[in-house]
């Protein structure tokens, strides 16, 4: 697929956000800030958030909702920027609040029933203004902590944890808000979770078996962040093996995987009048790359 390069060098760009005057907000997870690009590659840092600013959303207020996970170490291998496990200084992860005028960061979330978020990853918001976001736990040096996928509401009075323990990484509505979609990165699988009340999925048949399973990817296909389309499927961000954008059936578990130029082809988010453009984040390479898609995104709750 052709696609056009709208800016490089950027600090491994995740949770790209299409603003109303066609510009992309992407969060830089190695520089712990969140960054404006005009399409002609034109940037302005927005905030310092510090830690890792990983996915980002526009609220029923206007204002960017970004998932922190804290902070990664980071190695350099041969040229690609590759995150690994928590920074030194990490603290915990958190659901932060960033005002687009003023740059200014709020934390909102950082824990949940008495236990630390510990590295929140994607979020997508409900009509109702609600949201429900991803925690994908966080690697130390011999243990590692577990995440799930929670809910909450954008007040800071109400956070849910509506499945513990999957290590999801991308998440995603259907179009009728009924279904929420979690991207098992390791295990290669797209789950779907059953809506059935506010912060509540339908419970498993086996506990150590959440969800429905979408699809799932051979080999080292390694799984990222999501996005929907009007029509329903999922596009899903691919890694490492087939490292690409996979259309996902959800109704037949087909999948067709368009390859892109990057072993960490993290992000893609859909803007433009017709919703076709989409924005697709190379990361261990620093670029953000727009490209024509096939069929149109779908139009998020507050969204441009």
């Amino acid at each position: 697929m052709e696609f056009k390069l709208v800016a490089e060098g950027l600090a491994f760009p995740e949770g790209p956000v299409w603003l109303d005057d066609g510009s992309i907000l992407v969060t830089e997870i190695a520089a712990g800030r969140l960054t404006r690009v005009t399409r002609d590659g034109r940037r302005q840092v927005v905030a310092e958030t510090g830690g890792g600013p990983n996915g980002a959303a526009i609220g029923p207020d206007g204002a960017v909702w970004v998932t922190n996970n804290g902070g990664f170490r980071w190695a350099n291998v041969d040229g690609m920027l590759i995150p690994g496990g928590a920074a030194d200084d990490y603290e915990t992860g958190r659901i932060e609040r960033v005002d687009l005028a003023t740059g200014r960061v709020e934390r909102v979330y950082a824990e949940v029933d008495g236990h630390r978020l510990s590295g929140p990853n994607d979020l997508v918001f409900a009509a109702d203004g609600s949201f429900w976001f991803s925690d994908l736990g966080k690697a130390f040096a011999h243990h590692r902590d577990h995440g799930g996928l929670y809910w909450a509401t954008p007040d800071g009075k109400t956070i849910r944890c509506a499945q513990y323990g999957p290590l999801i990484n991308g998440v995603g509505l259907s179009p009728d808000g009924r279904t929420v979609y979690g991207a098992l990165t390791e295990e290669r699988l797209i789950l779907a979770f059953d809506v059935t009340g506010p912060g509540e999925v339908a419970p498993p048949f086996l506990g150590a078996l959440p969800g429905r399973v979408v699809a799932s990817f051979p080999g080292r296909t390694l799984l990222d962040s999501m996005a929907v389309l009007a029509s329903g499927k999922i596009a899903q961000a691919t890694l490492v093996e087939n490292a690409g954008i996979a259309t996902v059936d959800p109704a037949t578990g087909a999948v067709e995987i368009t390859p892109f130029p990057d072993l960490l082809t993290t992000n893609i988010a859909f803007g433009g009048a017709d919703m076709r453009d989409a924005a697709i984040c190379l990361s261990t390479s620093g670029r953000l790359v727009v490209a024509r898609w096939p069929e149109p995104g779908l139009r998020l709750a507050f969204g441009a």
